[in-house]
């Protein structure tokens, strides 16, 4: 079976061109119905059936799988039947009538605006790590990508005449503007920075960590956690929390959803009405809070 395996995460990583984390948790799902399949005596992957399916998400839950892996697992191994049924390497795919599993939406992790000017305000230093950790901050304040896209960007991303910042997707690439103070600041990094600490191994990536090499999605996460700390934010930090400040803030403050998702790079605007809900949540509660005739 390892050979199927295999030539599905080519498949994604060559047909599909998934990103690097959808296609290895694609595969970490996989591996783990294997695994389960090999204790239960059923090696070959190729013979199982409906029952077969269900009696593993019975499993997940047992020990203890939350809806949302749960439901990841059953999206993966969809993918997975649909790659060897297309290969005509199965008669039919056994996830068909497997119904999704509802998961509750978490309420998404937004800092307000004082938080976020308080958090970008705390690598205030001229030493090159607090410069390049400032750049860093703003630009994911200022553009809303992902903490992959921004370890995925080029130098040759940055127009910094005209403040643009270009993603280079799967299928496409998105253009986001960024502002005066991002731009300000990023240009001090690329001008007086980068080519002090970058080197060999990091080629032409614009951020890299203090030694040159990329900068890793973990370096990322203790940079952003130890600023929100040293701004005394109580809330929970994410890796995706600057991405939905951005958002959120700009839709309060009177920007277009579609624009919105288009910076997002969100693929149906039902994603970024996450944004709309949280916004008009947040009213309402105030609403409720502060109008004397709504009690």
């Amino acid at each position: 079976m390892e050979k199927y395996i295999l030539g599905f995460k080519n498949y994604l990583v060559n047909d599909k061109h998934s990103a690097l984390n959808t296609t290895e948790s694609y595969i970490r799902d996989i591996n783990t119905f294997y695994l389960y399949s090999s204790k239960n005596y059923t090696k070959d992957l190729l013979k199982v059936d409906y029952d077969y399916i269900y009696g593993y998400i019975e499993y997940l839950r047992t020990i203890g799988k939350s809806n949302s892996t749960i439901s990841h697992n059953i999206a993966s191994l969809r993918a997975f039947y649909k790659y060897l049924l297309g290969n005509k390497l199965v008669s039919h795919n056994p996830l068909d009538g497997i119904k999704p599993v509802k998961t509750e939406q978490k309420a998404i992790s937004v800092l307000d605006q004082r938080e976020i000017i308080s958090l970008l305000a705390q690598p205030s230093g001229n030493s090159l790590k607090e410069i390049r950790d400032k750049a860093i901050l703003e630009v994911l304040y200022a553009t809303g990508i992902k903490v992959s896209e921004l370890i995925a960007l080029k130098v040759t991303d940055i127009n910094l005449q005209v403040g643009i910042l270009t993603v280079s997707g799967t299928k496409n690439s998105r253009l986001i503007p960024m502002y005066p103070a991002a731009v300000k600041t990023l240009t001090n990094y690329i001008l007086h920075v980068r080519p002090i600490i970058a080197d060999e191994f990091s080629v032409d990536n614009l951020f890299t960590n203090m030694n040159g090499q990329p900068i890793t999605r973990q370096g990322l996460w203790k940079l952003i956690k130890h600023y929100a700390d040293l701004a005394n934010i109580k809330k929970e930090i994410t890796p995706h929390t600057l991405r939905h400040s951005f958002a959120t803030h700009l839709l309060e403050n009177g920007a277009d959803l579609n624009d919105i998702k288009d910076m997002l790079g969100h693929s149906d605007i039902s994603t970024t009405q996450i944004y709309a809900k949280a916004v008009k949540s947040k009213y309402t509660q105030n609403y409720t809070k502060f109008h004397p005739l709504a009690k």
